[in-house]
């Protein structure tokens, strides 16, 4: 798969060990959630047999699209999430990739992103983007799935959580505070502070600033792309999932 050049993630999104161990600590049922996509794909495409995974992280969902689909690939911003993914998915494709404008030179049954990656993105300008570049990589009658961040009708400012995870004898623990930020974002100030043995302990500091698109950006983003969509909640952690058809003719 060709790269794109992108900016480089710092912070977790570097460490993908860390933010593996995590999620791995905090029980993430990603075999779950990839049945539950898995479904509605072959709901609308029951024949569905290849996937792309665009915000693939570590991989903790493409491992289980690997044994649900013939031909699965993954594309990320994050070099440091992908070495992780490469190693744990050794045998499934991925590439740095910048999910506003990536071109892999193939197209695929189904393209889905997952974990509010969509949450990263800078306006409606890049939500557009995205989504024609989802909608440009499918074959006709393909399914695009995209987990969201919150609307702003269901975040919640002021929020504070915490988690301490211990996996292979390295402790992670992580702290986070988020509020609103201006009329469309969330801000998340995350604190980590990891402790292994030889290594003593060390802290670092993150800032997520996340867009607070509404439910119906979503769905016009989806429209504009040449995809009749629909929202579904439920069935899947977190704020639901949109999933969307390419119309015939596009």
């Amino acid at each position: 798969m060709p790269a794109t050049t992108v900016a480089r993630p710092t912070g977790i999104y570097a460490a993908g060990d860390l933010y593996d161990a995590i999620y791995r600590g905090r029980g993430k049922d990603y075999r779950a959630e990839a049945a539950v996509v898995a479904r509605h794909i072959r709901r609308h495409h029951p024949g569905a047999a290849s996937l792309l995974d665009v915000g693939c992280g570590t991989g903790g969902h493409l491992r289980y699209f690997a044994q649900e689909f013939t031909r699965c690939e993954g594309i990320d911003a994050a070099d440091g999430m992908l070495e992780v993914c490469r190693r744990e998915n050794p045998d499934v494709p991925v590439a740095t990739g910048d999910m506003r404008a990536f071109r892999t030179g193939r197209r695929y049954d189904a393209v889905v992103s997952l974990f509010s990656a969509v949450g990263n993105l800078g306006g409606t300008g890049e939500l557009d983007a995205s989504l024609a570049s989802f909608a440009a990589h499918l074959e006709p009658g393909g399914v695009v799935v995209v987990e969201p961040w919150w609307f702003p009708a269901n975040f919640t400012p002021d929020h504070v959580g915490a988690s301490v995870s211990t996996v292979d004898g390295r402790t992670v623990a992580r702290v986070s505070h988020t509020v609103r930020e201006g009329d469309a974002a969330s801000r998340m100030e995350v604190h980590y502070v990891v402790a292994e043995p030889g290594k003593g302990v060390r802290h670092f500091t993150d800032t997520h600033v996340m867009a607070l698109f509404t439910r119906e950006q979503y769905e016009t983003a989806f429209t504009r792309a040449g995809l009749a969509v629909e929202y579904v909640t439920g069935e899947y952690p977190g704020n639901g999932l949109f999933v969307g058809v390419l119309r015939a003719g596009r």
